[in-house]
């Protein structure tokens, strides 16, 4: 009887929504928007097996609730076969080939998606890259090459960008519940996307005047390519025991990043979501 009373129940894994999964409808949320989503592509891990990944969810979302979508990536390739997932359902979207270190691109970047698309309204800042566990084995030049993507390429996006963004516009920053606990053990990583949390409310300070909201959006352990290659040399990560029993969809990241930047949330601005099952505040 005592083991009966000690036994834990199975845990329930609820079953993936159509959203969860990609497969829901667009309802008209963004109809009319012009959205940019920088690091719209995505990595290929294993391509015969690879899921979507963040970046490409979000922009194909943006395309099939009504926004003209421009997809920039350092990768122009991967940027590419996002915009043909969006046009192959009906939608609205081009490509631009940008590396967000280097500012004449970002400038030339922002400066054609406003012209192609006669506005812009929204931004998604979701680059990122990743580097070596500890601090023993990160040079400074790898050091500061993280730190260049992952919070000054992002700063580079909203200082061309605020003054071509028309009044009442949004910016989404994507981070990481690695800049909330320090489970991935790169030093690195962990606090360039700390970063950005301070970079996030000084744009928000910044456009507040003109109704420019600015949001930050916290990824938790998601299935995507690059979570995967994030693991390959942590066979844990994927394992680890979530909340929920499994990992997120980069779609229930892509939903997250839809509510800022839809008309759902105009009177949201600095603030922070954590997309993870409760894993960074349980």
């Amino acid at each position: 009887m005592a083991e009966e009373a000690d036994a834990k129940p199975e845990r329930y894994v609820r079953p993936l929504s159509k959203e969860s999964e990609g497969h829901a409808p667009g309802k008209g949320r963004l109809k009319g928007r012009r959205i940019l989503i920088v690091g719209g592509g995505q990595r290929i891990f294993d391509a015969a097996t690879d899921p979507t990944g963040n970046g490409r969810a979000m922009s194909i979302l943006c395309g099939r609730e009504g926004a003209h979508v421009a997809v920039a990536d350092v990768n122009h390739t991967a940027a590419e076969h996002t915009v043909m997932r969006i046009t192959a359902e009906g939608g609205r979207a081009f490509t631009i080939h940008a590396d967000v270190t280097r500012e004449s691109d970002v400038a030339r970047m922002i400066e054609e998606a406003q012209r192609t698309m006669g506005g812009l309204d929204g931004m998604v800042l979701n680059v990122g890259t990743f580097g070596k566990i500890g601090l023993d084995g990160v040079s400074a030049e790898e050091w500061n090459h993280i730190y260049d993507v992952n919070v000054r390429g992002p700063m580079f996006c909203c200082r061309e960008a605020l003054d071509k963004f028309d009044n009442g516009g949004s910016i989404v920053f994507i981070s990481s519940i690695a800049a909330l606990k320090a489970g991935s053990q790169m030093a690195v990583y962990d606090s360039s996307k700390a970063a950005l949390g301070g970079l996030m409310r000084n744009i928000a300070h910044l456009g507040a005047r003109r109704g420019i909201r600015a949001n930050l959006v916290y990824p938790g352990l998601v299935d995507t390519p690059n979570g995967r290659a994030a693991g390959a040399d942590r066979p844990s990560r994927g394992k680890a025991n979530t909340p929920f029993g499994r990992q997120a969809t980069a779609w229930e990241i892509a939903y997250a990043v839809l509510f800022f930047l839809s008309d759902e949330s105009v009177y949201i601005t600095a603030q922070t979501l954590a997309v993870d099952a409760g894993l960074s505040g349980l």
